[in-house]
């Protein structure tokens, strides 16, 4: 064979390789489009997407842990009774006589307050990565409320074993609910309009936690609210393959056609397949080796001793006790506000991508949450050692004690910071990153005050082994 036949040889091998591998990417699009699983991905991921360090999986995690926690529902509701005679009995029920009840709803429960922790964890992997920027205003949106419905689902979901902590935690929450009336009260027309009260009773359906209220939770945790995540996670997800996958830095923005992609299949779909099983493992072994915590019986006529409300709320309990209006209404209403319209304020998109915009914004986030931290350790020390206004003024106003409390100067404090950081740098960005961090900060540490120094009456105390007993 001559030199020249074995050159024509060699073509019509590559040839066929390149045809191979052409039918090869074929086939595997066609898999993509053509099965309903399969489809919600679009039939090629960029890299940078598939970074562990970029997106940590959170918005999986968050999917998974919805599925579970639905799976793991629609078995107990075949056992539980939503009435106040026998939902504790049926819950009881559940963990020690149905075949693997305890594991259901201990999966149930962690499922659902992972939920949390992931939703607020994505949420924030959002916000430092600038991937609401480049129009995607929208699906942050649909985000921030989704982190809402979470929330509400848990809540709603906190009621129906119908123990003491349970009952107590809602009575709390109820109470938060009509935070409006400290305002009313001062202005003395709380008998004739009177907000606060209308939101506890659209709440609890009355002034106490009762049958009306628990019936209410139950639609909303079984009916409401699980169709509204699932429009909302449909809508979440929609919107990403609208906006062209996931954000990445500008520097990637050249890229055309297959450059710097993979096919979705198999490569995304192992990856989600290795977090699922991943999910169901972790969820798993918490439910066997800790179980959710089910008190006595609900009796109204025996307080709890603290009363809290659910762990995720404690901070918002910790603002109140400062002052219901500003703590249980002012603050998550200007915090909600915030979120909604980072999108639409901070449009500089050259950030879109990065984390914490570079280094200059690293800078920002690590100085506005030592300097949050140092704002919220102080105001807590000086009202633990020395106590609060009234405690320096016997029979100050209550106007004044509104006003003048952890929660309001925290808040003016926090703005002014951002509004100095939006002038000096002439950013809306950087403005941002400093509200937004400092104002997590200070959630986290009223929550941790909450959830491990608050005890009887309120008080502080170091552990629970200073409490006094009864």
């Amino acid at each position: 064979m001559t030199s020249q036949e074995e050159h024509k040889v060699e073509e019509h091998k590559v040839r066929e390789q390149s045809t191979s591998n052409t039918g090869d990417r074929k086939r595997r699009s066609g898999r993509i489009t053509q099965n309903f699983f399969l489809h919600i991905h679009a039939t090629r991921v960029h890299v940078h997407s598939m970074k562990p360090t970029y997106t940590f999986g959170l918005g999986m995690i968050l999917g998974f842990l919805f599925l579970i926690m639905v799976f793991t529902g629609l078995i107990l509701m075949i056992y539980y009774t939503p009435s106040v005679e026998r939902a504790y009995h049926s819950v009881k029920d559940i963990v020690y006589l149905v075949p693997g009840g305890r594991i259901i709803r201990n999966m149930h429960r962690w499922a659902s307050q992972g939920m949390v922790i992931v939703a607020f964890l994505h949420m924030i992997r959002v916000f430092y990565t600038g991937s609401y920027l480049e129009k995607r205003s929208l699906n942050w949106v649909f985000g921030v409320v989704l982190l809402v419905l979470v929330l509400m689902s848990n809540f709603s979901g906190y009621l129906l074993p119908w123990d003491q902590l349970a009952y107590w935690a809602v009575t709390i929450g109820s109470n938060i609910a009509a935070s409006a009336r400290e305002l009313t009260d001062l202005l003395g027309i709380t008998s004739v309009f009177d907000p606060g009260g209308f939101m506890k009773n659209m709440l609890i359906g009355g002034d106490t936690v009762g049958q009306p209220a628990l019936s209410r939770f139950f639609t909303l945790h079984v009916i409401f609210l699980p169709l509204s995540m699932i429009v909302l996670f449909s809508l979440h997800f929609w919107r990403i393959r609208k906006d062209g996958g996931l954000s990445r830095p500008q520097r990637y923005r050249s890229d055309k056609g297959t450059e710097n992609k993979w096919l979705a299949w198999p490569v995304l779909m192992w990856t989600e397949l290795a977090i699922l099983v991943g999910v169901v493992a972790v969820v798993l072994l918490v439910a066997i080796f800790a179980d959710a915590p089910l008190l006595e019986q609900a009796n109204p006529a025996h307080a709890e001793n603290p009363a809290k409300s659910p762990w995720y709320f404690l901070g918002i309990q910790e603002l109140v006790s400062y002052s219901a209006l500003v703590g249980g209404l002012l603050v998550p209403v200007l915090y909600l506000a915030f979120l909604f319209s980072i999108p639409y304020v901070d449009r500089e998109d050259e950030y879109v991508g990065q984390w914490f915009s570079g280094k200059k914004g690293l800078r920002l986030v690590l100085w506005s949450a030592a300097g949050a931290f140092t704002v919220v350790l102080v105001q807590l020390v000086i009202l633990v050692r020395f106590g609060g206004l009234r405690d320096w003024i016997p029979g100050v106003s209550q106007w004044f004690v509104m006003l003048l409390n952890p929660a309001t100067l925290t808040t003016l404090l926090f703005l002014l910071a951002a509004e100095v950081v939006r002038r000096l740098y002439h950013s809306t960005r950087m403005a941002a990153l400093v509200l937004f961090t400092a104002s997590f900060v200070a959630l986290v540490m009223f929550t941790v005050m909450g959830i491990w120094f608050r005890g009887p009456n309120w008080d502080f105390f170091w552990s629970a082994s200073q409490w006094p007993t009864v």
